[in-house]
This record gives structure tokens, sequence and C-alpha cells, in this order.
């Protein structure tokens, strides 16, 4: 049995949602993010230097915090040649624009339009990083008919369809298996699929394609399951209950692509390391299998660590978002009861 950083059994733990997750230096900065202050994000990225998947992850939850303030602006203006700054612009212009189209505000298209100059100015300003290219890449899902040329390249993998390839292979030449970046050509190909077969297939076709060459310890061999959890998700209602749920999860090629996770990931990595949500969708998949030993493993690991998804997507009343949490207890608790 795995025990949770500070040393305590996680059996019985009290669920919590943190951004920051096991990261406790991205704790402490958002906390001074949150006051208004920018020293320690600097400070923070500065530290995190050329670690690429790190700094990718801890940009991504920085910028989601920065966007509802103007806290990076103040540091550009302040340190107008830092590349940092630069790129954390392009991070909180990128979500200021998804949020905006997600509300439709008539605001939406400038706000695009805004945060595509500034991750082409932070790629310029920062030519090794693949943050800005990552950034643009989240970009791409407002994109829905594909107008943009670079929205509709051709994939080196000819059963793939038309998509950003060239700036997911932009990304590939800094930090070849950036998770983030693999997440954000999930969510395109899961934005254009909507009442399309073909297409939603195509979203799984892209998952395998990429975990059959990520290497052991990737956290791309846990990306397949968020495509499954998509595939439930759309499931009508009648199959997203009693035996017929459990087959979903049971049966191949999902079952298979839990163990790849479970021993080609999990188990070759230290998961105070990784991504919680990877290690929600993890646990969730070998519960809801039929597999609550391995499932209570990836539950001690996690100590309190809880995210919405995939609980949420998953539970009965998908409406209401305690379901979620009611969800996740239900099934740490039937994984640590089937373990002893």
């Amino acid at each position: 049995m795995r025990r949770t950083s500070g040393g305590h059994d996680a059996r019985g733990i009290r669920p919590v949602y943190s951004p920051a997750g096991f990261d406790n230096e991205l704790r402490s900065a958002l906390e001074e993010l949150k006051a208004g202050r920018w020293m320690a994000m600097r400070t923070l990225l500065e530290r995190t230097g050329a670690s690429w998947g790190l700094r990718t992850a801890r940009s991504q939850v920085l910028g989601v915090v920065a966007a509802g303030s103007q806290v990076v602006e103040a540091w550009l203006r302040e340190s107008p040649d830092s590349a940092d700054a630069q790129v954390m612009l392009g991070r909180v212009s990128v979500e200021r624009a998804v949020r905006a189209r997600r509300e439709h505000h008539p605001s939406a298209d400038e706000l695009e339009k805004t945060a595509r100059q500034e991750c082409y100015a932070a790629a310029e300003k920062a030519p090794a990083d693949p943050v800005p290219w990552v950034s643009l890449l989240a970009l791409a899902r407002l994109d829905e008919r594909q107008e943009r040329g670079e929205h509709r390249e051709r994939a080196a993998e000819p059963m793939l369809p038309l998509g950003p390839w060239g700036l997911l292979y932009r990304v590939y030449e800094r930090d070849r298996y950036n998770r983030e970046a693999h997440h954000r050509m999930l969510h395109f190909l899961h934005a254009r699929s909507a009442g399309d077969s073909a297409t939603r297939a195509s979203a799984v076709d892209f998952v395998r394609w990429v975990s059959s060459w990520a290497p052991a310890g990737s956290a791309l061999l846990a990306l397949p399951l968020y495509a499954y959890v998509e595939q439930y998700r759309r499931l009508p209602a009648e199959a997203r209950t009693g035996p017929l749920l459990r087959q979903h999860w049971a049966r191949d090629p999902v079952a298979v692509d839990a163990s790849t996770a479970l021993h080609g990931w999990f188990d070759h990595t230290d998961p105070t390391s990784q991504s919680v949500l990877d290690l929600n969708h993890l646990a969730h998949a070998l519960w809801a299998g039929g597999r609550p030993a391995d499932a209570a493993r990836v539950f001690a690991a996690l100590g309190p660590y809880f995210t919405q998804q995939p609980w949420l997507q998953v539970a009965e009343d998908p409406e209401r978002p305690e379901a979620a949490r009611s969800e996740y207890c239900r099934a740490r608790e039937e994984s640590f009861a089937a373990d002893r």
C-alpha cells in the first residue's frame, strides 16, 4: 500500500481539489498570484527552466488563475524583455479567448485574434520553449470549421484526419512527449466530432496511435483513457447504466489500454510527480473495469487529491456537480474494501 506524501494511509482521507496537485511550489505561487503578486510566479518559472514538461504543466495552471486579473500584464510592463512574462501573456490570452467563446461573448473573435498574436510573439521571444505552440494548439479547437489553413494540415499518419498537425510538430521539435500538447490535439478532435461517428472514431485512433510509440513512464500512455470517457459520455442514456456500464470499461481495447497505463506509466514513475487528473482517470478506468485491487493502488497514491473529471462525466446525474465527489468516494471505498 502506497502512502501519501505526509506518510499517512490514504484510506478515509477527505477528497480535496487542488489545481496544483502534489506541486507545493506551484501552490505557493498560486497563493501569491491570487493576491495580485507576480514575483513568485516569475521565480517559479525561472527555477523550472528547461524542464519542459513541468514548465508546460505549471504555466497552464498559472495561466488559468492569472486570466481573471491584470497581474501578467503588470509583470510584462515591469520587465518588457522577459520571455517568461510574454509566454504567460500568451497563456492568459488563450484562456480569456476560450472563456469568451464558451460564454458566447461578443468579444470572442477579437480576444482570439489577440491571443494568437501574443502566442506568436512568445514563440519569437522564447524560440526553444514549447509552451507558445501548446497555447496555439489550445486555440485551434475554437476554429470548429477549420477555416485557418494551419488547422487543416495532413498528419504523418494516413489514418488521421486533417488538423493542426504543424503546430503539434512544432511542439515535437521542442518536447517530443509533451503531455498537454497531445491533450489539446484530442480536444480539437472532440470539438469537431459532434454528431459525426467517423470523426469520433478518429479521436480514438489518435490516442491509440500516440500510445503505440510513447515510451514507458510517459503520461501519454494514459491519454486513451480520456478518449474512452468522452466516448462513454456520448452513449445513449440507456447504455450508461447497469451491466452495460461495466462492459464499456471491462472489454478491449479499453481494458488493454488501462493495463498499459497502469504497468507502462504508473508503475514506472513516482505518482507525486504526475498529474492528479491522469491518476484520477486511471483509478476510474481500473475500478469501472472491475479491477478494484489495482484501482486501490492508484487511489492510495493519490492521497487526498480528487478532480471533477472523469467522475462527473460518468456519474448517473452529470448535471449535479456534487455527483462527481460522490462517485469518486464510492469508487475509492469499494476499491479499498476489495483490496482488504
